[in-house]
């Protein structure tokens, strides 16, 4: 007997890393047996307002931050994410949503000694259901990082089941690459079994020297146009290279708490003169080189790729001397909203009382049911659990008539 679940329109919210602004994404979603059918219904991204993105990356570390200041940072941002999930439900889906789930905004992923011991993300989800009526999934890692896991990359979570027929059609190591601020990579080999981790700074280190380098003028490197008119400076990439984060085996995870100013102003010191485009050119090769050995060291030669970086010429350029690089939008997610389509996938997951983590890559005990659930404006009614695993994810366009 095959069961299928109903169709469910599912709300997917996040900020990255970066802190560019909230990914916004719809997804419907169903069920048929083992496979999930995902169908983008559309995407946006909604740029937070410039003081609130400003108090925000003052508030990241090593910057201190009040219980007062992250108080009010975690009821606007709430606020911000719930306007851009109301504009979604209105402009994308048509006035037609059943849930929403939300990643929130990382302020803190706290490692002691390669362990995840805590991570915060903020962006009350009290003020998304109140604006939507929807009820809403969020604090999707912490479970996952109770049992024993990193909380990341919960995009092996999607990769697993987008990737694992793929793998076994090929016969090979099929990898998925996402380059946020920071970069991870999910490997999925032909035997089902997955392997994910954070390799390091993806545009992390990039966004912080090109705010420096142009006195706060631009917050990236814009079509990669600083590192294309430098030259890489090996003297400062082998600084860079030796930090013992990439040696460290998997599962693991990082981010911004490790990479910021101070550790880009401390690897510089007592080098020569760095200009601009040379920073920016050794920071490109940085992050090309790391993920690059990362995905030579499985097997893997194709990656499929996602995230701000892919809109980096530059960064682009440099990462295809060494893998090919096939942006996920050719296989029907868009690359700048995977992430949102995959908080959108595991809230679908939770509502179904499925786990949506991945041990082998996250180093969870077990497989955990994610997040948490503030209800909506009318009585919440769980649907019941769905009767066996999700083991693959199909992506289809949407019907036009």
């Amino acid at each position: 007997m095959v069961v299928s679940t109903s169709e469910l329109r599912v709300v997917g919210l996040l900020s990255g890393t970066s802190v560019d602004g909230i990914d916004v994404a719809v997804a419907s979603l169903r069920a048929v047996g083992d496979e999930l059918t995902l169908t983008p219904l559309g995407h946006r991204e909604v740029p937070y307002p410039e003081r609130l993105r400003r108090d925000i990356l003052a508030a990241l570390p090593p910057s201190g931050c009040s219980a007062e200041e992250l108080t009010k940072l975690d009821t606007r941002v709430g606020q911000a994410f719930a306007d851009a999930a109301a504009t979604a439900v209105t402009e994308i889906a048509g006035g037609r949503a059943d849930l929403v789930a939300s990643l929130g905004q990382t302020v803190f992923h706290w490692i002691e000694q390669g362990r995840a011991e805590g991570t915060l993300q903020i962006g009350q989800p009290a003020w998304i259901a109140e604006r939507t009526g929807l009820p809403v999934v969020a604090d999707l890692r912490v479970r996952d990082v109770a049992a024993g896991g990193h909380g990341a990359p919960l995009a092996s979570t999607l990769d697993a089941l987008w990737l694992r027929s793929t793998a076994q059609r090929e016969g090979k190591p099929v990898g998925a690459l996402n380059i946020g601020g920071i970069a991870n990579l999910t490997v999925v080999h032909p035997d089902g079994s997955v392997l994910a981790y954070d390799t390091g700074p993806g545009n992390a280190l990039l966004d912080i020297a090109a705010a420096e380098v142009t006195a706060g003028a631009q917050h990236s490197d814009l079509d990669g146009a600083l590192a294309s008119r430098g030259t890489v400076r090996q003297d400062l990439l082998s600084r860079l290279l030796a930090d013992p984060y990439y040696a460290a085996e998997p599962p693991k995870s990082t981010g911004k708490e490790y990479f910021h100013a101070a550790y880009l102003r401390q690897a510089t010191e007592g080098l020569p003169p760095i200009d601009g485009p040379d920073l920016l050119a050794t920071l490109t090769e940085l992050t090309a080189a790391t993920v690059a050995a990362e995905c030579l060291r499985h097997g893997v030669t194709r990656v499929v790729a996602s995230g701000g970086g892919l809109r980096n010429p530059a960064l682009v350029a440099a990462l295809r001397t060494r893998v090919t690089v096939v942006p996920s939008d050719e296989n029907g997610l868009p690359s700048d909203a995977k992430e949102a389509y995959l908080t959108a996938l595991i809230g679908w997951l939770t509502w179904n009382g499925i786990p949506a983590n991945v041990p082998s890559a996250t180093g969870s005990a077990g497989p955990r049911i994610l997040g948490a659930i503030t209800p909506g404006a009318g009585p919440m009614t769980l649907p019941a659990p769905h009767p066996q695993p999700v083991t693959r994810l199909r992506v289809t366009p949407l019907e036009t008539p």
